[in-house]
């Protein structure tokens, strides 16, 4: 097997040595292309090589390129930056032709407040910086800059002035030029206020100055308009208890309350707490219709001026100036004329509805400044409060020691009907009341308790004028129920006094039917209370037919007419309908229960049923009774 192996391996080597001499040429062909490619791979090769060394060089000088590019780039970069703050610095430093002309030559209007704020730039840009301030370039046109400042601040201020000194020409609304021309110009001022202090302090001073006088002017003007328009109402002389004019008040009050004149009724004069916001008094409209208003309502048109005025000039003042304190500058000379006006007018001021009332607009007027949201009169309403009060509560003085200190015995009327004195006081009291609900604070509390305490005391005194304690008690009957009429008109306000006046009224109600029943009855009266008590089961003193007797058939003669007398005289001396009825319910009450007290009485005692034909029935009392009761 391994030389059959052997023997096949030579054959294919013998076969594979003559293939290759067969291919001999075809690898000597082989062999020079090889050799042939290798010289061209070569040469490729060497080609290759210069273009990697020409290719690094090209790199190196793009590299160096695009350094180049960047460097241009920002310096590009730094020029445009320098150019354009450059340009600006030129644009904020140099003062156009334009401009200059504007603001030596041109007129204050719109225009001239544009050139005005580009002028005002100009400078703030040369102040904000000190490197600026400091630059070669804004020292050659500084000083063409500091000369447009001041013959700007010259033309404006004199402009500004101007306007002002021609607020004091006859027959100028000032409130129409602020609103309409100075409010317009604005600029004008902050401009002055920025770049020339001295001048707007100037200008500040002239206005100041200018509206001091004007609206001095003005009030002073108006007060007096107003002076000749006031009703006088009340002097010294009418609250002195024991001066003749106070007697009078009474027969021309009603018709004098009509026309405000009536100075201790309220009446219509509380009207003008709901006017409140109304517009003032015109002077001269009032005068062609020949009209005279109580000093309450020339207050409210004074104070109503006042507000108005105020609030527009505080206003203004706050926008245009921006300089709060010289609103109370302006205002200084209005406050002195008002203030000065207003102590003469209290020093002679007499009536205490009109101060009351003047106190009440005042608060009311504080509310309204208050709604407004200024601050402006704050000030001066405490001060018009702190005058008001003390000469208040010095005519209410006035009015409490003129009850005390009058003549009782000269004023005194021989009638039992409420006196004239009482009711001005009652109706004066009522209008306090009213007042006090209205817009009090508390201060007039313990003042309407000392009145009251004066009304008392010098009702006292007046009925003890009369003979008789029936008569006195009647008198003080008639004039409680007369201050419980005023009071109830004074509405829930008043519900305090009145219930104190109730009372009263009960008291002497109760006090005056014992003393008519024992006027008209007095032996019936007199043996009831002396002998029957009021169970009708026990007895003070046992009474006997002997003491019985007379009591009985006198009432039996003469109760029907005594019972007529006693009605008419309730009838006559009661001033109210009401309170006559109520009289003579209780006391017709009262006699029939005394009466049937008499009558059981006479049943009990010893031979008393001998008096049955005398004893009048209780029906038949009850009928006249029920007869009188259908009368009234």
């Amino acid at each position: 097997m391994a030389t059959m192996v052997e023997g096949n391996l030579g054959h294919i080597e013998q076969d594979l040595i003559q293939d290759y001499i067969k291919d001999n040429d075809s690898l000597v062909l082989l062999h020079d292309q090889i050799h042939d490619c290798d010289i061209v791979l070569s040469q490729i090769g060497s080609l290759l090589s210069g273009f990697q060394v020409h290719i690094g060089s090209l790199s190196s000088e793009l590299r160096s390129l695009h350094e180049k590019s960047l460097d241009l780039g920002v310096r590009l970069k730094n020029r445009k930056l320098a150019e354009t703050k450059l340009a600006a610095f030129v644009e904020e430093i140099v003062a156009p032709p334009g401009l200059v002309n504007v603001i030596i030559d041109g007129e204050v209007n719109d225009d001239y407040i544009k050139s005005l704020n580009m002028l005002s730039k100009k400078l703030r840009f040369a102040q904000v910086d000190t490197l600026i301030n400091a630059s070669k370039a804004l020292k050659d046109v500084k000083q063409e800059l500091e000369r447009l400042r001041k013959k700007a601040l010259s033309k404006v201020s004199a402009y500004v002035i101007g306007i002002f000194s021609s607020m004091r020409k006859p027959g100028t609304n000032v409130q129409i030029l602020q609103q309409n021309l100075l409010q317009k110009y604005r600029y004008l001022v902050l401009f002055l206020k920025e770049h020339g202090i001295e001048k707007y302090n100037d200008v500040c001073a002239a206005y100041v100055d200018k509206m001091n006088k004007v609206l001095s002017e003005d009030f002073c003007v108006y007060l007096e308009a107003l002076e000749s328009l006031k009703l006088d109402i009340g002097a010294s002389t009418d609250v002195i208890g024991y001066d003749g004019n106070v007697v009078d008040l009474i027969p021309r009050g009603r018709e004098q309350q009509r026309n405000h004149r009536f100075m201790f009724s309220l009446g219509e004069r509380s009207n003008i707490l709901k006017e409140i916001d109304q517009p003032g008094l015109v002077p001269c409209i009032s005068e062609a219709n020949s009209l005279k208003y109580p000093y309450e309502v020339i207050f409210r048109s004074l104070q109503k001026l006042l507000m108005d005025t105020a609030s527009s000039e505080y206003i203004f003042i706050k926008a245009f100036f921006r300089e709060e304190s010289m609103f109370y500058q302006v205002f200084e000379g209005p406050f002195a004329v008002i203030d000065e006006n207003m102590k003469l007018t209290l020093a002679n001021s007499h009536d205490a509805i009109c101060l009351m009332l003047m106190i009440c607009i005042t608060k009311k007027h504080q509310l309204v400044m208050s709604n407004r949201r200024l601050p402006c009169l704050d000030t001066y309403l405490d001060k018009a409060l702190i005058y008001l009060w003390p000469r208040f509560k010095t005519v209410f003085d006035m009015y409490i020691q003129s009850l005390y200190q009058c003549d009782a015995k000269m004023l005194w009327v021989d009638g039992t009907h409420p006196h004239h004195i009482v009711r001005c006081y009652m109706e004066f009291t009522a209008s306090l009341v009213q007042l006090n609900a209205e817009c009090g604070d508390g201060q007039l509390d313990m003042s309407l308790k000392r009145l009251r305490l004066a009304v008392d005391d010098l009702l006292v005194r007046f009925a003890e004028k009369f003979a008789t304690k029936k008569l006195q008690h009647l008198f003080l009957l008639n004039n409680c129920d007369m201050a419980i009429s005023i009071l109830k008109e004074a509405g829930e306000e008043a519900k305090e006094l009145r219930r104190y006046f109730e009372e009263k009224l009960e008291s002497n109600l109760v006090s005056f039917v014992d003393e008519l029943l024992m006027e008209y009855f007095g032996d019936l009266i007199k043996f009831v209370k002396n002998h029957i008590s009021e169970d009708l089961i026990s007895y003070t003193e046992c009474p006997n037919i002997a003491d019985v007797e007379p009591v009985v058939k006198n009432f039996a003669v003469k109760w029907r007419t005594n019972l007529e007398l006693m009605h008419n005289e309730v009838v006559t001396c009661c001033s109210n309908f009401v309170s006559g009825m109520a009289i003579l319910k209780a006391a017709m009450a009262q006699l029939l229960n005394d009466y049937n007290r008499l009558s059981e009485c006479v049943k009990m005692i010893p031979g008393g049923p001998s008096l049955n034909r005398n004893l009048v029935s209780i029906t038949s009392i009850s009928y006249e009774i029920r007869k009188y009761s259908r009368t009234l």
